[in-house]
């Protein structure tokens, strides 16, 4: 099999995984306005994928078509668990599989994993070299952070870059600074350094606070990047990874179409096994910068359900015609 990173464009753009967004439903609409070069699921607990409780988890891994190249996003504690998930999402047929040791939740991270894994390099080589072995031909990347407290790019890339990785994306953050701080490129540019310095293949993607899709191609060029990953810029504006279209020239009409077909897809797809109240968060992406917005958007989230939403969208546009 390919390796689905050396077939992407230079520099290339990613959607980031993000919880409770970047599902199946969300990644068909992105898809829809300006696709992504490649897309990433939820993050996916590997552990929980074994459990009595799996149907609680691998909602995270549906996908469709629409949505290719796609990447599995993975965590969790078991390196035995890892070479198995890593089996499964080879045989659904994923074109990738990324290791999340970057989330620095203080309710996972007390637990030793994600982004705690920076400050335990034995933890972290046991789950790389299971999923590794477990993944067969598919590529392993890994997204993190540089550094737990305090900046540790060096030690830490040159430590990720002694495994056959296919890609290290890092979020220029520690973590410590959460998203407080500006993100750090020039230790995203350091990476890239260490990795020509060692002469290794691995793609270097940098992540943190891109506004646009010219910032990211100017990031990439001063940094050296081979890819670029956006993840909260989506909410600014969905139409993000067209380098001709920014959020502003897209008309309100136009953005609350494409709320409705969001809603539509994410009841036909949940079924109501996903709670609505997910869709809410996304509101301010469609419902910005046009009169009443403010207003339409306390009114949306006065419902409970994807059928009063839609009708109460559906007058409103009559009425605003």
């Amino acid at each position: 099999m390919q390796n689905i990173w050396n077939t992407l464009p230079r520099p290339f753009f990613a959607l980031a995984p993000m919880e409770d967004v970047t599902d199946t439903v969300f990644r068909q609409i992105v898809a829809s306005c300006a696709p992504a070069h490649i897309y990433f699921t939820e993050f996916t607990n590997v552990d929980g994928m074994f459990s009595a409780g799996a149907r609680e988890v691998t909602h995270r891994l549906v996908f469709s078509n629409k949505e290719r190249p796609i990447i599995a996003q993975l965590w969790g504690g078991t390196p035995q668990n890892f070479f198995d998930a890593a089996q499964v999402v080879q045989k659904m047929g994923f074109d990738g599989i990324d290791l999340n040791m970057g989330c620095p939740e203080k309710k996972v991270i007390k637990t030793g994993l994600c982004a705690a894994l920076i400050n335990d390099h034995a933890r972290a080589e046991s789950i790389i070299r299971a999923t590794l072995k477990g993944a067969g031909t598919l590529p392993v990347s890994i997204k993190t952070r540089i550094g737990y407290n305090t900046i540790e790019t060096d030690p830490w890339v040159r430590f990720l870059l002694s495994f056959p990785l296919a890609a290290i994306i890092i979020h220029a953050r520690t973590v410590r600074e959460m998203s407080s701080v500006p993100a750090h490129w020039d230790e995203i540019k350091r990476a890239v350094d260490i990795r020509n310095e060692m002469k290794k293949n691995t793609l270097i993607v940098g992540n943190g606070d891109i506004s646009s899709y010219t910032d990211g191609l100017t990031k990439s060029k001063i940094c050296g990047t081979d890819g670029i990953m956006i993840g909260r810029g989506i909410f600014k504006n969905p139409w993000i990874f067209d380098p001709h279209k920014q959020l502003t020239s897209i008309s309100a009409k136009k953005k609350l179409t494409l709320l409705e077909k969001h809603i539509l897809l994410f009841a036909k797809t949940w079924h109501n096994t996903k709670n609505f109240q997910i869709m809410k968060k996304f509101y301010k992406m469609y419902i910005s910068d046009f009169p009443g917005a403010s207003t339409l958007r306390a009114k949306l989230m006065e419902f409970d359900n994807p059928e009063d939403t839609l009708s109460y969208l559906g007058t409103y546009k009559k009425m605003t015609n």
